[in-house]
């Protein structure tokens, strides 16, 4: 059911995406400092947000890097800790007269 969901919902959106390019299809200029191009504008805007799904992907791979760090470290604490305790609870009870 999870599947069927998932598929009409990217069947939905690709509709919308080919009937807005081919609304959009005249081509826009555009002059970025040391050359220009010219392309459809609805291309522009997949380029547009190609760019932004990398930066954003490449932020949080940065974040996600820094968790898992810091959860490998917490997890040796952990295990650490639980030694010691082990070790004490080894050690035999003394009665101080």
């Amino acid at each position: 059911m999870r599947r069927l969901v998932f598929l009409l919902l990217a069947i939905a959106v690709i509709a919308l995406g080919l009937s807005f390019a081919m609304l959009n299809a005249n081509a826009v200029s555009l002059n970025y400092y040391f050359a220009t191009a010219s392309l459809p504008l609805s291309l522009w805007l997949a380029i547009t947000l190609l760019c932004g799904a990398v930066l954003g992907a490449l932020s949080t791979t940065a974040l996600i890097l820094r968790q898992r760090r810091e959860l490998r470290r917490l997890r040796r604490e952990r295990r650490q800790t639980r030694e010691e305790l082990d070790e004490l609870r080894k050690l035999p009870l003394r009665d101080n007269p």
